[in-house]
């Protein structure tokens, strides 16, 4: 290993002979001979061969301390804030396209950001191993000041979105921060533990819809922007005055210039770029262009080649220092790929439940604000409380995560696959399969990152983390993509037919411009209120009910009646589309299950061995 003057494992002699550290003299030339080959390990060994110690000191039990608290609640700050952009904008979405336009652009805003989430975590896992946690993490609260003030003072969508970017690539850093430092920290034993105490500060937060909402009917929507970087700001000061720790143990001894040689640019842009553009493809051809337009297949082909040509790069041994290094599998192999696969899969319905159910709350429920940040409610908790159950049942079934991890992908699959039953006349019936659902969604996504953290060798606990928030962002976006594209299709089939045909033309009467084979007065009708444009449907079906031909139709009818009918079936409409998702996603978490089946036990592992002193 790299040694400096000040821990080199030598004394100067002090006329007797040779000293080591301890100021022992060794007694023999095997003492010497041990002590010279321990000087020569050179840098390159330092990195790619793990440190292995049985001294007492090495795993000497953290304490709780004053100092362990502050770090810890500085960790707890960059985790929440870490979330809840994408909760406190997501939650008002209507209102920030409602006043800066851009309905046809507003899924972006969600997308834009986890793409640099899932580009950016496994070259930044590398860069947090190599330069510390604290100087990346403070680096992540910056962009999270940074993008919410972007968004929330934007006048275009495509500004907003391009803050959400900004917001994103903070988020990911930070999450990976919060959870590789506070894994660290503490002993193996019990990083379940004090890994959920740190998930668990962010119940404040569960109601992040409601509060959004409650910002929104008091002020407007830029103020919850505003409140996300105001929180961030703090955060990023506890960071740069309470975690204070030790040099990363791959970077000891090196200089600037040779750390910056271990890091595997070739990988990193194949990896960033495959990312970026195989989403782009995926999440263009959802929605806004055709699959085979160009808009979709050049970045689609272009990531595919890319993230192919990071795979060979990579298992071809070609970079002198991967971003995958071949130690993280040294281990416990076949449990840590297993955790991989589950976190890829598990994305999936990670984003199902935190995707479309808040948006059927507003599209199936109505849109009064309180009801739906209350409607909202089993997300956020179900998702934390399952987590927090999750990760303290590592310690106490003593490593058993094969049993713990059947459990909730059996939950999250069966719960999630029985929210298609929602309906418009069901909510209190839908809030149980919900509720469930997010319980086994939060009892996978994170426990399941915190297992690969436990049969992780310690230097690269930060790799090991963002390769799993990268991996689950990936595989949430592609579950996203399959969703979106059938949603979207039975979206637009249901509002012509349920709406357009079955409603307004046969139930209610309007029939203008059928004659002449114009359909635009009806399509321009549904699609009012399908994409949630209150104003231009309140005059559209004013316009409509005031036609000689709907007055002789339906002649006892009020307005309210008439706009009542064509709301009611809108939301059967998208209650209709909705449950094609939460059907799809139980192919996702069924491939969960199968994979815990395969899980070992860890319970080797969870010793008193302390990661990193503070």
């Amino acid at each position: 290993m790299v040694r400096n003057k000040h821990d080199s494992g030598f004394a100067a002699t002090n006329g007797h002979g040779l000293q080591d550290g301890n100021g022992v003299v060794p007694n023999s030339k095997e003492d010497v001979s041990h002590m010279e080959k321990v000087d020569r390990s050179s840098d390159e060994n330092n990195y790619n061969n793990l440190k292995q110690t049985n001294t007492a000191s090495t795993y000497v039990h953290e304490t709780f301390s004053v100092k362990l608290f502050l770090a810890l609640l500085a960790m707890s700050f960059l985790w929440v804030g870490s979330q809840i952009p994408l909760y406190l904008i997501g939650g008002v979405l209507p209102d920030v396209y409602g006043e800066i336009g851009g309905y046809d652009r507003w899924v972006w805003v969600t997308i834009a950001y986890f793409i640099p989430v899932a580009a950016l975590c496994p070259f930044v896992g590398e860069l947090s191993d190599l330069f510390g946690r604290k100087y990346v993490g403070m680096f992540g609260q910056l962009l999270l000041v940074i993008g919410p003030i972007v968004t929330c003072t934007a006048n275009q969508m495509n500004v907003a979105i391009g803050g959400m970017v900004i917001s994103g690539a903070g988020a990911g850093l930070n999450e990976l921060i919060a959870l590789a430092a506070t894994g660290e920290m503490v002993p193996n034993a019990k990083r379940g533990i004090y890994v959920g105490a740190v998930v668990l500060t962010i119940i404040p937060f569960a109601p992040s819809v409601l509060w959004a909402e409650l910002i929104v009917q008091a002020s407007k929507w830029r103020y919850v922007g505003a409140f996300i970087a105001g929180w961030n700001g703090v955060g990023l000061i506890l960071l740069a005055l309470c975690y204070w720790p030790p040099p990363r143990s791959n970077s000891v001894g090196l200089s600037r210039r040779e750390i910056l040689r271990h890091i595997d640019y070739v990988g990193g842009a194949l990896s960033i770029g495959g990312v970026m553009c195989f989403m782009m493809g995926l999440q263009w051809g959802a929605q806004q262009y055709p699959w085979k337009s160009v808009h979709v297949l050049v970045p689609f082909c272009i990531g595919v080649v890319l993230i192919i040509a990071y795979f060979v790069w990579e298992m071809g041994g070609y970079p002198k220092y991967p971003m995958v290094p071949p130690r993280i599998f040294s281990q416990a192999k076949r449990t840590m790929i297993v955790t991989l696969l589950i976190t890829f899969f598990s994305g999936a319905n990670f984003f199902n439940m935190l995707l479309f159910w808040p948006t059927e709350i507003y599209n199936v429920y109505g849109d009064d604000r309180v009801k739906i940040g209350i409607r909202s409610l089993p997300v956020g908790f179900g998702i934390l409380g399952g987590a927090v159950i999750s990760l303290v049942a590592i310690p106490l079934t003593k490593g058993n995560v094969r049993a713990i991890m059947m459990f909730f992908t059996a939950l999250m699959t069966a719960g999630t696959g029985a929210v298609a039953i929602a309906r418009p006349n069901n909510i209190s019936t839908a809030y149980i399969p919900v509720s469930l659902a997010c319980i086994g969604v939060g009892g996978v996504i994170i426990p399941v990152a915190i297992i690969a953290q436990i049969v992780c060798p310690d230097d690269l606990l930060g790799t090991i983390t963002a390769i799993s928030l990268s991996i689950r962002f990936v595989g949430g976006a592609i579950g996203f993509s399959i969703y979106y594209n059938i949603f979207y299709k039975h979206v637009f089939s249901n509002v012509q037919n349920m709406v357009a045909v079955e409603t307004i033309i046969y139930k209610l009467g309007y029939v203008q411009g059928l004659a002449t084979g114009d359909q635009s007065y009806v399509t321009n009708l549904a699609q009012s209120i399908a994409q949630a444009q209150y104003a231009m449907f309140r005059n559209l079906s004013t316009i409509a009910y005031n036609t000689p031909e709907v007055q002789a139709y339906i002649p006892n009818v009020t307005l309210s009646e008439f706009q009542y009918q064509i709301v009611n079936a809108t939301e059967w409409a998208f209650a209709s589309a909705y449950q094609w998702p939460y059907w799809i996603s139980i192919a996702f978490g069924g491939s969960c299950f199968i994979l815990s089946c395969f899980l070992g036990n860890v319970s080797e592992f969870l010793t008193e061995h302390v990661a990193a002193h503070l």
